[in-house]
C-alpha cells in the first residue's frame, strides 16, 4: 500500500524535473544603443540672424526737384565722391544766373560809392564841402559794400544749391536700398538711397526675453554661416536691445564680427551660439532612463556585448527629449535607448551593428 501511494508522487517529481531541464533559455533581445560621451561644454543657442552693417546712411537731396538720373543700383559698390543720382538743375541754374547778376550790380554800386566818397573827401580837405556831405558819402560807400557782401553770399548759396542737385557718396560703401525712381519729384531731405559701410559688419539676432539672463556684455559668440557651417567667425556683444519686441517677446542683440571671412557678406543668414564650460555631463535620449522604486538607472551593455546590466545614475538635468547624466557612467560604455522596461538583469541581447 505504501509503495502504491508513493509511486504517483515519484512520477510527478520526475516529470517536473524533466520539464525544468527542457525549459528554453530566455530569448535574446535586439537592442539599440548609444555610446556614452562626456561633454565639458554646453551650447547656448543656436539662434538665427543676419549680417548687417554697423554704419548705414539714408541719403537724400538737400533740395527738392525731379530726378533725371540714377547711376547706381542695389548691391553696387561705390567710392567716396561718386555720383549716385541727379535732379533737374533748371531752377537752380536760373537762380544762380540771377545771383551772379546781383553781384555784378552790387559791385558797380560799390565802385560808384567808393569813387564818390573819395571825391567828397578831397573836396572836404579843400574846404569845399561840409562834414555832413562827407559823412553821407561814407555811409553810401558802406551800404554799397554791405549789399555787395550780401549779393556774394546769395551767389554762393545759389552755387551750393546748384551742386545739391547732384547726390554723391560721402564714403566708400555698398548700396543696400533704393527708394526713388527717375522722373519722380522728391522733396528736400527725402531718403533716396541707403548706403552702408561693408568694412564694419555685425551679426544681428533676436533672442527670447526669457533667456536674456544668459547673455553677458563680455560674452563672445560663435557665428557660423547657415549655408556653410564650416565658415566661422567670432562675435562680441556690442548692443542689447533695452526693450522686448511686443509681438515676439524677443530682444535684438548686435554683435561685432571680429575679422570675419569675406564670405560673411551683408544680408547673409548666420547662426549664433555660445559655448560655455560646465561640469562633465553625458547626454542621452530620454528613452534610456529607467525610473523604478525611486531610483534612476540605465541599462549598460556588458563588455562582451552579450548581456545587459542595470546601472544607477544621477541625472543633473532634463531637456525636451534628452537627459544629462552627471554620475554613474563612463565614456565609451554602450547604453540601451529603447525597450528599457522589458529588460532584466543579465538579459541576453543582440547588437544590430555588430550582428551578435
Amino acid at each position: 500500500m505504501r509503495l502504491r501511494t508513493l509511486l504517483p508522487v515519484f512520477l510527478v517529481l520526475a516529470l517536473s524535473a524533466c520539464e525544468e531541464k527542457t525549459a528554453p533559455p530566455p530569448p535574446v533581445r535586439p537592442v539599440l544603443t548609444v555610446t556614452a560621451v562626456s561633454r565639458t561644454t554646453e551650447t547656448f543657442g543656436p539662434f538665427a540672424g543676419t549680417v548687417e552693417p554697423r554704419y548705414q546712411t539714408q541719403a537724400g537731396f538737400r533740395v527738392g526737384g525731379r530726378i533725371v538720373a540714377r547711376d547706381v543700383f542695389v548691391g553696387d559698390l561705390v567710392a567716396k565722391g561718386a555720383r549716385l543720382a541727379a535732379l533737374d538743375p533748371t531752377v537752380q541754374e536760373f537762380a544762380l544766373l540771377r545771383a551772379r547778376a546781383d553781384v555784378a550790380d552790387a559791385e558797380a554800386q560799390f565802385a560808384n560809392a567808393s569813387a564818390t566818397e573819395a571825391r567828397q573827401r578831397t573836396l572836404f580837405e579843400g574846404g569845399n564841402v561840409t562834414q555832413a556831405q562827407l559823412d553821407a558819402a561814407v555811409a553810401n560807400r558802406d551800404t554799397a559794400a554791405a549789399r555787395l557782401a550780401q549779393a556774394k553770399a546769395a551767389r554762393q548759396r545759389a552755387e551750393d544749391e546748384r551742386g545739391y542737385t547732384t547726390l554723391t557718396a560721402d564714403f566708400d560703401g555698398v548700396v543696400t536700398a533704393w527708394s526713388a525712381e527717375v522722373g519722380q519729384v522728391v522733396p528736400a531731405g527725402q531718403a533716396v538711397v541707403t548706403l552702408a559701410r561693408p568694412d564694419v559688419r555685425e551679426a544681428v539676432v533676436d533672442i527670447p526675453d526669457t533667456l536674456m539672463g544668459e547673455v553677458r556684455r563680455d560674452a563672445e559668440f560663435t557665428v557660423r554661416l547657415l549655408a556653410a557651417p564650416s565658415v566661422v567667425a567670432r562675435g562680441r556683444v556690442r548692443e542689447i536691445g533695452p526693450l522686448a519686441e511686443a509681438a515676439t517677446r524677443t530682444r535684438r542683440i548686435r554683435m561685432t564680427l571680429v575679422s570675419p571671412p569675406d564670405a560673411f557678406r551683408l544680408g547673409t543668414t548666420v547662426t549664433v551660439a555660445l559655448e560655455r564650460p560646465t561640469e562633465p555631463r553625458i547626454r542621452l535620449p530620454a528613452t534610456a532612463l529607467l525610473e523604478r522604486d525611486g531610483r534612476t538607472a540605465v541599462w549598460v551593455v556588458r563588455p562582451d556585448g552579450k548581456a545587459v546590466a542595470r546601472r544607477d545614475v544621477r541625472v543633473a538635468g532634463r531637456e525636451a527629449d534628452a537627459i544629462l547624466v552627471a554620475a554613474g557612467l563612463q565614456d565609451g560604455e554602450a547604453v540601451v535607448v529603447a525597450g528599457v522596461h522589458s529588460l532584466a538583469e543579465g538579459q541576453a541581447v543582440r547588437l544590430p551593428e555588430t550582428g551578435l
